[in-house]
């Protein structure tokens, strides 16, 4: 649960409490190797995952996939119970450590790694029996954590410019762990362990925010594999006393302000802002960045764009593949009007735009752009264009180019690239089109549409 992605009803009531954080580093650079975009499929099951590497994601580019977290946990519907861990076993809705071996395995088959959602900021807020069976209650986990291993602070957290009430206090409630204690540093670490021993690639830490950035470096110190992929939660607040910054020397961080800007921008102002969008605005440094138009929390709570947001939505998730900086997420998840209903079918993803699930990660307007993306990879931005409103155009060197088209009425123009004289796919058009000699072509781009072609993509 991001920094707030918590715990259920609470998770929206804490929500409005729970501040931001910030960002600036250098570390872990993005993702490692030459495919960095991640597809989050929040609360599909493990088996549904593994056929999705192998139908979509490999095939698309896609580097990582994100898990929701395997854990054991509280028993309930709602997709915040898999934020209330209550034993370290692979046994949580989504699937058994059968399941989940059977997943990484499919999923390193079609060249996609595999991120972990990890939970080890808290526990649980009651007591009860978890989704594989074990008995707990909020202080007392029976073979992993007892009384003395959680924070002496037992009440919420409450003012986030106290560094101490933020990393020991609860998260809405929740049950705190005191990662300053070895035991807790081992038990974590020996989980996280267990999870690389069946091939993970690395982790997103839920929450990072609320525990001391020296804790989570030495639990990471622990790691049979230290060099795992790091992202880090970790919501930048204006004036906090806990800010991203810190984290940085660990890996990732993700840059929530990037999508708040995002949802403003191309709600409200014109896209004529991003031409500079980055390190210029304040954010962390690109190589330590973890972005995202939405999130499962953010998408909730409203303060980023969503699903239903249209157009907007869409041609923002185009913006960030097409643009170089930090490492994208491309959140994938299901209707809801309740914002805490669980995942359609449990977790079971039958068949993609059925059943209440999304799949924006396959959306044809979303995957075209990460195969732009791998191959644009490492090309500054070139030829920026714009009309001082909603239309904008650039390249990716002499490897890409783009154009995204938020005004209301078609742009029929010419347009200035680096590319190489010759034949493109337009793969938002499904078109081609003819760079001239002098590095010119000229298209027609419907309203609230983009374009985008790229070296090796010739045919359409």
């Amino acid at each position: 649960m991001p920094s707030r992605t918590l715990s259920g009803a609470l998770a929206l009531a804490a929500a409005a409490s729970v501040a931001l954080a910030v960002p600036a580093g250098t570390a872990h650079a993005s993702p490692p190797g030459t495919k960095d975009v991640t597809a989050v499929l929040f609360e599909w099951n493990f088996a549904s995952v593994a056929k999705e590497c192998t139908n979509t994601l490999g095939p698309a580019g896609y580097g990582y996939v994100q898990v929701s977290p395997p854990a054991e946990h509280i028993q309930g519907s709602q997709w915040w119970t898999s934020y209330q861990p209550v034993s370290y076993r692979i046994a949580g809705r989504l699937g058994d450590r059968t399941a989940f071996q059977n997943m990484v395995n499919t999923c390193h088959a079609a060249g996609v790694k595999v991120v972990v959602d990890t939970v080890v900021n808290h526990m649980s807020a009651g007591s009860g029996t978890g989704t594989g069976g074990s008995s707990y209650t909020k202080y007392d986990y029976p073979g992993l954590y007892s009384y003395a291993d959680f924070d002496d602070c037992t009440a919420q957290v409450t003012n986030y410019q106290d560094r101490w009430n933020v990393q020991h206090c609860e998260l809405v409630g929740l049950a705190d762990l005191d990662t300053g204690e070895e035991h807790v540093r081992s038990t974590i670490a020996g989980y996280m362990n267990d999870l690389l021993s069946l091939g993970v690639d690395g982790f997103r830490i839920d929450a990072a925010k609320h525990i001391p950035a020296d804790d989570l470096a030495n639990i990471k110190s622990r790691l049979t594999n230290p060099s795992a992929y790091w992202k880090q939660e970790v919501i930048y607040g204006a004036g906090e006393a806990v800010q991203p910054t810190e984290y940085t020397g660990n890996g990732d961080v993700q840059e929530f302000r990037y999508a708040y800007d995002l949802k403003r921008v191309f709600n409200s102002e014109k896209l004529a802002y991003l031409s500079n969008f980055g390190e210029p605005w304040g954010y962390l440094s690109s190589s330590v960045a973890g972005v995202f138009v939405d999130n499962h929390d953010t998408e909730r709570n409203g303060s980023t764009l969503n699903y239903k947001d249209g157009a907007n939505y869409t041609l923002a998730n185009v913006f960030m593949l097409a643009w170089p900086y930090g490492a994208p997420d491309i959140n994938s998840g299901y209707e809801w009007s309740d914002s805490d209903a669980g995942p359609p079918n449990g977790g079971q993803v039958n068949a993609c735009w059925q059943d209440g699930w999304k799949c924006q990660h396959a959306w044809p307007e979303i995957k075209s752009m990460v195969a732009f993306r791998n191959a644009t990879r490492g090309q500054a931005v070139t030829k920026w264009w714009d009309d001082g409103n909603n239309l904008i155009a650039f390249g990716r060197g002499s490897k890409g180019y783009v154009v995204i088209n938020h005004e209301s009425t078609t742009a029929d123009r010419w347009f200035e690239t680096s590319l190489p004289a010759g034949t493109y796919c337009d793969v938002q058009g499904n078109r081609t089109v003819t760079v001239n000699s002098s590095g010119w072509f000229q298209a027609s781009v419907a309203p609230n549409t983009a374009l985008a072609v790229y070296a090796g993509k010739s045919g359409c």
